[in-house]
């Protein structure tokens, strides 16, 4: 089954948790102590499907206000798939970049609204997370394992967006040093072809080599 993350489609199957389908997928959730229930990082709303999903945990109700709840929201290191269905979520995480983006004058309210829902939780979420330490609950050496793991896959998948970034940039460097810089006009594989054979300046197949370097440039799937 698919679910989608973020206006991401990612592969999941019954009994996998959200945090997990995220990670493989490489959708934008945050996560900083690997999954093991304490940074409340991993936010997520629950869009659609949340009937789908396990039932609220214990662990999640002495983190999450009331508000929150009742806004959907989940921690993905806690809730996993119980039925095959349609499900969409939103994390925490990009809700603020798109907010950022978008309309940024919100941001301020926003922050003061998940700074009170956890002040109101405090208490409660530290008591529980004292009683996890005294009755075992927690790995330290695998919090740790998880912890640099995380911190791993949060680089790899900067890295990876540098790098993506980089290489289109150079294709199409290359892509105006091979076509003696003429701009194409319209979109798709036809424009493209006829922006290399008739531009503005009258260009035609007059010029081979040019022509000839456009194609091979769209052959090899990069976008001019």
């Amino acid at each position: 089954m698919n679910i989608t993350i973020n206006s991401r489609t990612c592969e999941a199957s019954t009994g996998d948790r959200l945090l997990d389908i995220a990670r493989a997928n490489h959708a934008h959730i945050g996560y900083f102590c690997g999954g093991n229930g304490i940074c409340q990082t991993c936010y997520v709303t629950v869009l659609e499907g949340a009937e789908l999903l396990s039932p609220l945990t214990e662990t999640e109700k002495a983190m999450l206000s009331d508000r929150l709840i009742g806004e959907g929201t989940r921690m993905t290191c806690l809730a996993t798939i119980e039925k095959p269905g349609t499900i969409r979520i939103l994390s925490a995480v990009e809700e603020v970049k798109q907010m950022s983006e978008t309309a940024p004058y919100l941001l301020p309210a926003y922050s003061a609204k998940m700074g009170w829902e956890a002040l109101v939780k405090f208490p409660e979420t530290i008591a529980l997370q004292i009683q996890r330490t005294f009755t075992g609950h927690f790995n330290l050496l695998q919090i740790f394992s998880d912890v640099i793991q995380g911190i791993g896959d949060t680089l790899q998948l900067a890295l990876g967006g540098h790098v993506s970034a980089t290489a289109e940039s150079e294709a199409r460097s290359c892509c105006q040093e091979q076509t003696g810089g003429y701009l194409l006009s319209g979109k798709g594989p036809g424009a493209m072809h006829n922006g290399c054979c008739l531009n503005g300046n009258g260009a035609s197949h007059h010029e081979p080599a040019r022509h000839g370097a456009l194609h091979h440039h769209h052959d090899c799937g990069v976008p001019a």
